[in-house]
């Protein structure tokens, strides 16, 4: 399972699994229940390797703050989504102390930790993306080969 084919649908709880597409958009399998759903092409459906976060300076990727966290935690869910609203900031300066603090409102990191904790009970692991680490490695080669 590749953060890639993780996706989160405008107006439903949880995430699901890409599974196929469909004559009239997406089948994809709920991570909580495991039922499969047909989505219309009228839904906004986002990847989790698509969304990213504000910071002060520029976006952070989410599976950037994914791979934080699972180092900050040590591979077990994180802070409940629940929480007070200063445990979530707390916890979100923690993980990424650049995020900006007047756009990534406390529902966001509401929904970042609570994705977070799904990923995690679902078994993933790896929260990288492959085509990302391949551009990383071929800039650092480009580097040494320059130098």
């Amino acid at each position: 399972m590749e953060l890639k084919d993780i996706l989160a649908v405008s107006g439903q709880p949880g995430l699901f699994k890409y599974v196929a597409k469909s004559t009239n958009g997406i089948i994809v399998e709920s991570l909580t229940d495991g039922r499969r759903t047909n989505f219309s092409a009228a839904s906004r459906v986002s990847a989790l390797a698509e969304i990213a976060i504000f910071t002060d300076t520029e976006e952070l990727p989410l599976w950037r703050v994914f791979d934080a966290l699972w180092k900050n935690t040590g591979g077990r869910p994180s802070i409940d989504p629940k929480s007070s609203p200063d445990a979530l900031r707390a916890k979100m300066a923690e993980i990424a102390p650049e995020y900006d603090r007047e756009r990534v409102h406390v529902s966001d990191m509401k929904k970042l930790f609570a994705w977070y904790n799904a990923l995690v009970a679902a078994g993933m692991t790896d929260f990288t993306i492959k085509e990302e680490e391949e551009q990383t490695e071929g800039e650092a080669q480009k580097e040494a080969a320059a130098e």
